[in-house]
This record gives structure tokens, sequence and C-alpha cells, in this order.
């Protein structure tokens, strides 16, 4: 008996280094063929679209979890990694990428960043959409809100990739399709912007269609300031077109005739109704200041600065949007310049020819009806007027030699004490002015050429 116990006792902890040999063995044996399993599974799945996807072994059996965009793409991902040699068994534990009922996307834009959220059919469509919209929005942060969904209707892909490109003609606003509808709100970045957004809906894919387009245009802005340092008239913003453009700086030549007309107007779409017929009546009121801005938004029209003296501003607030077209609004604030100081005699007609040298009193055509267009250099006038006001003042009228001189001399007085009673209109004593008309006899030029007769045709103010 003491023999074998003896064996037995020697024998045993031999056993002990074969198992943890054995061990090893199993172990480094295992370990190359789970990581060959899993990287072949791994690549047998990279043709087949799937999200989320995870491939653990354990021994020659393949857990396989993912979301497939599809049955067929669930089944088609199984099979694949049931077809790597090795594979003994696969644990399915795919499923179906949530499926969206609405089926929504937006893409947002605000003053620094574009925001694309909701849901894309696909991985490569969201690649593709977030490409598109860094492309169209050149250096603006786009963010990527998107997630992945089920339930695109067709041609998803073409009709997002339209709308991000309008996204660029937005200051800030929203576009979203929920399934076939598409919906915008916000505000152009520029005129003509709605209408170029509303164009480019036109050719959406087909079985889309807009249910609501709430994209503002941006105001619709002209204006023009009068300075007398510089002595000009600058005209900024917007005119509907070159016709409307031609006629806006025509008015202004002839209603401002000492100052510079400098033109900054640009033609654009988007402009309010009447648009011409509330302006050039403005910038006549805006002709009548010292110095001012009048400043034309959508259909208000803003008018302020200093008029040449009490009469005149008053004149200005109570007849401005008299002219204007139904449905536009206008304030003035107009306050009064403080008076020059006063001039003797001699230095008062100095004045007087220097700025008639400069303008002309325009008429209407053989009548005594005097322009709209000379009521700027008419205030000047009467503010000169008022700086010498023990001077008596002869108002000359003169014609060219066209017509009969009974009735050129009668024309020629008329329009004198038509800018007689203009001037007592303002305030001034009407015993200060006399009217005179001296017909043709007293040309300046000769009246046998256009421009001759043109320079015949003038009143001219006389100091006494």
């Amino acid at each position: 008996m003491h023999g074998p116990f003896r064996w037995s006792s020697k024998w045993w902890p031999g056993v002990v280094p074969l198992a943890v040999l054995w061990v090893v063995a199993c172990w480094t044996n295992t370990v190359p063929v789970e990581s060959e399993l899993a990287g072949q599974s791994t690549a047998a799945l990279k043709d087949i679209v799937l999200n989320k996807t995870r491939v653990t072994v354990a021994g020659r059996d393949v857990a396989l979890s993912a979301e497939a965009f599809s049955g067929d793409g669930r089944h088609s991902a199984v099979a694949a990694v049931e077809a790597v040699p090795g594979v003994r068994l696969v644990n399915d534990e795919t499923q179906l990428v949530p499926e969206a009922k609405p089926f929504v996307w937006t893409a947002e834009r605000d003053v620094v960043r574009v925001t694309l959220s909701g849901s894309a059919p696909l991985p490569a469509s969201k690649a593709k959409l977030l490409d598109a919209a860094r492309a169209a929005l050149g250096g603006v942060e786009v963010v990527d809100q998107m997630g992945l969904a089920r339930g695109a209707p067709p041609r998803f892909e073409g009709a997002a990739l339209l709308l991000i490109d309008q996204i660029g003609k937005l200051k800030d606003g929203k576009i979203a399709i929920a399934d076939d509808k598409v919906t915008l709100s916000g505000m152009a970045r520029e005129l003509g912007g709605r209408e170029a957004i509303a164009a480019a809906l036109k050719n959406l894919p087909e079985g889309f269609a807009v249910a609501a387009n709430e994209i503002k245009a941006p105001p619709y802005v002209f204006q023009a300031y009068k300075d007398p340092v510089a002595v000009t008239l600058t005209l900024s913003g917007y005119v509907p077109d070159n016709n409307a453009h031609a006629a806006i700086a025509a008015a202004a030549e002839r209603k401002f005739f000492n100052e510079k007309v400098v033109d900054n107007l640009k033609a654009s779409l988007g402009a309010p109704s009447g648009f011409a017929a509330a302006v050039v009546p403005a910038l006549g009121a805006l002709s009548r200041l010292s110095t001012g801005t009048l400043v034309v938004s959508d259909r208000e029209v803003k008018l302020s600065g200093d008029a040449l003296y009490d009469a005149a501003g008053s004149q200005i607030r109570g007849s401005l949007g008299k002219e204007f077209p139904q449905g536009w609004q206008y304030k003035a604030d107009i306050s009064v310049k403080p008076a020059s100081a006063p001039v003797d005699a001699t230095v008062c007609q100095q004045l007087f020819s220097e700025l008639l040298s400069k303008g002309k009193i325009r008429f209407e055509s053989g009548r005594a009806d005097i322009s709209a267009d000379s009521a700027g250099l008419l205030d000047r006038l009467v503010e000169i007027a008022a700086r010498c006001p023990a001077a008596g003042i002869e108002i000359a009228g003169h014609t060219d030699a066209d017509g009969d001189d009974a009735s050129n001399k009668a024309l020629s007085e008329k329009r004198a004490q038509a800018v007689a009673d203009y001037l007592v209109k303002a305030g001034l004593p009407a015993d200060r002015f006399t009217a005179v008309g001296y017909g043709s006899s007293q040309p300046v030029a000769s009246n046998d050429t256009d421009e001759g007769k043109a320079e015949n045709r003038r009143i001219e103010f006389v100091v006494r």
C-alpha cells in the first residue's frame, strides 16, 4: 500500500505546469482566431449601409449589432457575416433605423451660423447635405444636428439640396421639409432675394409642394442727404428700374439748382407701388431745407432738417404727403435754422445776382404759374431778402422774342408778380417789392437759338 501512494504523490505536481501550458496554448490559439474573424466580418459588411455597427466574437461565434435602413439590409448584413469562413454562429442583434413620421428636415440661419437638423435618410445623404451647405455659404459656420431615420419621401435629397441653395439668400430664417411639404420663413438678405427664392421653388422635385412661403423682403430704402458744407445732394439706396432712376435723377437736378448730385442709386426689385410718385415730391420738400435728410423705407417717408425761415417750416410740415399715393405714411421733423446776419443793400444785390446765376425760377410753359421745381431757389431768395429788411426790391420779368411784344410784356409782369406774391406769402412786407414786366426788350443773349431764348426768359432781383 505504501508503494502506490508514494508514487502518486510524486506524479501530480508535474500535472500543474502541463495544465498551465494547455490553457496558455488554448488562449494563444483563440485570440488570433477571434481577432481574424472580427476583421473578416467587419470587412464583409463594408458594402452594406448600416449605422452604429458593432461586431464582437467569442470563439467562432459572432454577435452582430447594427441599425439597418431596410429589412433587406438586415438580412444582407447577417448573411454576409455567416458567409465568413470559420464563423460557426451569428447572433443577430440588428434592428431597423427608427422611422420618422412625419419625416422632417430643417435648415435654420441666424446671424452667425446655419444649423441643419431633423432627419436624413442615409449617411451619404447627410454628408452630401453638409458639404452642399458649406459650399453654398462660403465660410459661414454649419452645425450638424441631423439624425438618421427611415421614411424620407421620394426625391428628398434633390429637394433638400435645392433648399440649401436658398439659405444663402436669407439674412435669417428657417426652411423645412415635412414629408413632401416645404415651409419657409425669415428675412431675405437683399432686395430681390425673396423673388429669387420664389422662382427657385418652382424647380422643386416632383411630388413636393410649398405649404407656406413667409420670406419677407428687407426694407426698400431710398435716401437723400443735402449737405450745405460740401454743397452736395447724395442719393443712395434703391430704385425700381432704370426708367425710375433716370426720372428721379432728373428731378433732383432740377430741384437742387446749386448742389452737385452724387448718384449712388441701384436698381432693384421690391419697390412699393407709387414709389416714384412719392419720392419726387419728397425731394422737392428736401430742396427747401438748408440741410436735411430724406429716408424712404417701404411706404414710409421721413424728412428731417432745417427750413430757411419760419413760414417755410410750417409749409413743409403742412404740405408733405399731400401729393403722395394712397397708403403712404410720412413724418416731418423740421426745425428752422437761425437767421443769417443782416447785410447792406450792396451785399444784398450781390447775393441775389450770385444766386440767380446758379439757378433760374421756372414757370409752366406760356403761363405765370411757378414750377414746383423752383421752391428751393425761391426759399433762398426769401432768406436773402430778409437779410436786408430796409431795401426796396424790384422783381423784373423778362421773356424771349417769340410772340408779340404786348403779350410778352404782360406775361413777364405776371411772372414777376407771382414771384413777389411768393415772397409776401413767406412773411415779407408787400411794400418792399415792385413787380415789373419788361417783355423781350432787355435780352441778354441772342433770340436766334433755343439756348439764347432760354437765357432771355428770366427773373431778376434789383435792389433799389
